[in-house]
């Protein structure tokens, strides 16, 4: 008997063995013989009939810290293979949905049996290993059906600085260059509010000593040059430098080590940065990379300089939120050091987080970068701060999340709707976080309204409706929604498409009190502008009859009413946008 610990609110595992409760046991020991288990696995014996599958079999179901129940069945001299299938499939009977997988091991003797599970639907298996790969399988698909259900945190940060990081791409692919220098690297996560150390570039020994005692001591000191990588392999990286002499020292020996190691390799200088001193941290590493099947891809897991070798990494699709990034570094062994130990306490998560789902941000603003690695990143309790990054650019004229197998976030739609001369909202595509807003427009509107816009009574918004509502597929439909400036939202309104995009269906609402501003012409206009510009060729919607505004509105739009509808007390209403 098996247990998924998706079901545990723990998805870091696939599985573990159940614990029985105390009158589970109790019961199993009132059927089988004083020689069994008396713990899970449950051993029933070798002289078990078919009876005794037949009476074990339910009471393990009925165990509620079970999730399935794996059945084997051993080859003996003593007991009938068939009849204990027979046994099995007797409690399948009046559990046709039962979560049990067989394992009838054996060649000939357990043929019939597994002929019966076949016939009736019964998963089974040759080998038990066989059948708990399939149940780990189980287990995958429901935690990722409940983690498409999970509703994200809301952001928590500002919005990038996507003109500066441009213009330091730019700047690097227009000099002939494709890899950038850790400044300009730094540069641009800064851009995209990553937490950098930070970095002053000198020319000269000198020059690194005087930049150094305006820093402040300790620092570290780094060689600056195109041709190197990996600065620690070509003894190009000084740390815990305490004065302007040692300094000094130490880009001579980088100078000298260079010029051994890669002769003719041109050094433009030294970075010179403080010395972080952070006892707690973890070393991670975040970054890019790139995957011939499904494109660009964020990798995480514990970094330094050894990060090749212990080879902890995660990766995943862009764009991330917060309940991806944060399934995304459950999924590495460095997780369990993040999470706090003795007297380390634990990393602060969500700067983690928040740090994945920017890079998967800078792979869609930015086509241009086809490698990142932040290593070191370093994390503990008071956020994150990268101590060094490498990234390569290459030309490109993809756009950017053209390359992903995901269509990300659309921020290209979002904007200012003015309402009246001291009134305004902001129009965006929906986010899964704004799940709770939409529970909240449905509270906050008449019951009347509410019944015109989901065609019938609604006494509660459950999260699965609100959350199928707000995580939607943006190659297929589209959600605008209305925010005020509190960060309320204030209307919403969607088109859902079929797959060839020859028609697609509308649905809005607006808050009651919002209600006579305009908005809800202004929301229907965008939304019909947006399906016109994806090549849709009609829109429609089923519209109660008594609910005249929304029917003259549509009117108003060029909508026109059609014979479509099975209810008769729903008007359907169709616009042919390619006219």
């Amino acid at each position: 008997m098996v247990r998924g610990d998706r079901f545990l609110g723990n998805v870091g595992s696939a599985a573990r063995l159940a614990t029985l409760k105390p009158e589970t046991i109790e019961k199993l020991g009132g059927v089988l013989p004083p020689g069994w288990s008396g713990t899970n696995p449950v051993d029933i014996l070798g002289d078990a009939t078919g009876k005794r599958y037949a009476e074990v079999l339910p009471m393990l179901l009925a165990d509620p810290n079970s999730d399935a129940v794996l059945v084997l069945n051993c080859p003996s001299a003593f007991t009938d293979a068939t009849a204990a299938a027979d046994g099995v499939l007797g409690v399948m009977e009046t559990r046709p949905r039962a979560p049990v997988l067989t394992c009838w091991l054996g060649e000939s003797a357990a043929a019939p049996a597994r002929r019966k599970f076949s016939a009736r639907a019964v998963a089974t298996y040759d080998t038990p290993a066989e059948a708990v790969r399939a149940f780990g399988h189980l287990v995958a698909y429901q935690r990722n059906q409940v983690l498409l259900m999970e509703t994200p945190p809301a952001r928590t940060f500002e919005e990038p600085d996507r003109d500066a990081a441009r213009a330091v791409v730019d700047s690097v692919l227009a000099a002939g260059r494709s890899a950038l220098t850790e400044a300009e690297a730094k540069a641009v996560l800064s851009a995209y509010d990553i937490p950098v150390v930070d970095t002053r570039i000198a020319t000269t020994p000198g020059e690194a000593g005087l930049l150094a005692a305006e820093i402040g001591f300790p620092v570290v000191v780094k060689v600056l040059s195109h041709a190197v990588t990996h600065k620690s392999d070509v003894g190009g990286v000084h740390l815990d430098l305490r004065s302007a002499e040692a300094v000094v020292a130490a880009c001579d020996a980088i100078l000298a080590s260079m010029a051994e190691k890669l002769p003719g390799a041109r050094v433009e200088g030294f970075t010179v940065q403080a010395m972080i001193h952070r006892p707690n941290a973890q070393e991670l590493i975040a970054g890019i990379a790139n995957d011939p099947t499904f494109g660009p891809v964020v990798l995480f897991g514990q970094g330094g300089t050894a990060v090749e070798v212990i080879g902890d990494r995660a990766v995943a699709l862009p764009p991330l939120n917060g309940v991806l990034a944060r399934e995304m570094i459950e999924r590495t062994r460095v997780a369990k050091l993040l999470a706090g130990y003795r007297d380390t306490p634990p990393a602060d998560m969500t700067a983690i987080a928040n740090t994945l789902i920017k890079v998967g941000e800078l792979l869609a603003d930015l086509p241009q970068i086809a490698e990142l690695d932040i290593n070191p990143l370093l994390a503990d309790e008071n956020g994150v701060i990268a101590l060094d990054a490498r990234m390569v650019v290459h030309e490109t004229r993809i756009e950017g999340t053209k390359r992903f197998a995901i269509r990300p976030f659309p921020t290209k739609y979002t904007k200012r709707l003015e309402l009246t001369e001291t009134e305004s909202v902001i129009l965006r595509p929906i986010r899964p976080e704004d799940e709770p807003g939409l529970v909240d427009v449905v509270r906050r509107s008449d019951p009347k309204d509410v019944r015109m816009r989901f065609l019938g009574s609604v006494k509660d918004f459950p999260h699965v409706m609100a959350a199928r509502l707000s995580q939607i597929d943006y190659d297929r439909e589209m959600a605008f929604v209305a925010e005020e400036a509190n960060g309320d939202l204030c209307g919403v309104v969607r088109v859902i498409s079929d797959p060839e995009n020859e028609k697609a269906e509308y649905a809005i609402m607006v808050r009651s009190d919002m209600k006579g501003k305009g908005l809800g012409y202004r929301l229907m206009n965008e939304i019909l502008d947006y399906a016109r510009s994806r090549g849709t060729k009609k829109v429609y919607g089923d519209v109660m009859r008594e609910n005249g505004p929304m029917l003259h509105m549509a009117e108003d739009l060029g909508f026109r009413r059609i014979a479509g509808s099975e209810d008769p007390s729903v008007a359907r209403v169709v616009i042919d946008l390619s006219e």
